[in-house]
């Protein structure tokens, strides 16, 4: 029994993206918790010992494999750069935030050169805007996302990523170009529709639809280097986010869980590049946001 579990989990690890999506989108809901996949191969070995089966340990091996293989360099430090790096938070401040000057002042503390804010909605847009003014004195904010940077901007301009089904009204994209000490850089906040999980599966068609029209934005970039920060509401491995991780780079160490921020089980919160590496990705402490903030190094080629 604990051998054909093993089996098949190892099975659904290294062969997901042959599941199909559906009905329900339920390959995009396996890939949503595959790390958690890890959990299910310790609770499985303590079986194994436990009964003295040397067949399920040996089979075993099979699911541990895969995992060590597909998500081991995750948890290894990440790689130091050479000094031509932006340091960058993604947060989704959440449009209930109470205290959205105690999370301008948290996240200004990262130190970071760039800060990407999603749900920013009115009053408390102004308070960011205050409160981030003297760090970060140039900033773009558009619709319910914003860009802060210690750089200067120029080109600022909506993304349009809403999806046909979605109301006039609704603009989560923006594009501005970072003027950094190492290069212009275009950079991309993006808050995709939320996806739900029910008895019918994942509902993440929106989301997907919104995935496909800011990867078609993002490869007709004129600026060679590429940097996305957005709440993606997927994880990298969603095949629904594959327009932008064909051809986009992402986080080589770190799991950096970011929601929900009382008990984290996914990374929903994105930071990719094009023409640069990712590096590490680890959260900060908990905003008085539903999602927690994300920080990473971007190294520019």
């Amino acid at each position: 029994m604990i051998a054909g579990v093993a089996v098949l989990l190892g099975g659904v690890l290294g062969f997901h993206r042959l599941v199909p999506n559906w009905p329900g989108r339920i390959g995009s809901l396996i890939e949503s918790f595959l790390p958690w996949g890890g959990l299910l191969v310790v609770a499985l070995l303590v079986v194994a010992l436990v009964r003295r089966s040397a067949v399920a340990l040996v089979a075993l091996l099979l699911p541990v494999g895969v995992w060590v293989d597909t998500f081991g360099g995750l948890l290894l430090p990440g790689e130091e750069g050479d000094g031509r790096e932006l340091v960058v938070v993604q947060h989704n401040v959440s449009d209930e935030n109470r205290d959205p000057a105690g999370t301008a002042r948290a996240l200004i503390g990262s130190g970071a050169d760039l800060v990407a804010l999603e749900e920013l909605v009115d009053p408390q847009v102004a308070v960011y805007e205050k409160s981030l003014a003297a760090d970060y004195p140039h900033h773009v904010v558009r619709g319910t996302v914003g860009l802060w940077s210690k750089h200067p901007l120029s080109g600022e301009q909506v993304v349009d990523i809403k999806p046909p089904s979605i109301e006039k009204g609704w603009s989560r994209g923006v594009r501005a170009v970072v003027h950094s000490p190492y290069g212009d850089v275009a950079a991309y906040v993006a808050h995709l529709p939320s996806v739900r999980v029910g008895v019918g599966g994942l509902a993440s068609q929106r989301r997907d639809e919104s995935a496909s029209l800011l990867g078609r934005a993002i490869a007709d970039e004129s600026v060679e280097a590429v940097v996305l920060l957005g709440d993606l509401n997927g994880v990298v491995e969603d095949r629904g986010l594959r327009p932008l991780t064909s051809q986009l780079s992402f986080a080589e160490s770190g799991f950096a869980f970011s929601f929900p921020a009382a008990f984290p089980v996914a990374r929903i919160d994105q930071v990719m590049a094009r023409s640069a590496t990712v590096g590490a990705i680890r959260t900060l402490p908990a905003t008085g946001s539903d999602h927690l903030p994300v920080l990473a190094r971007v190294a520019l080629e």
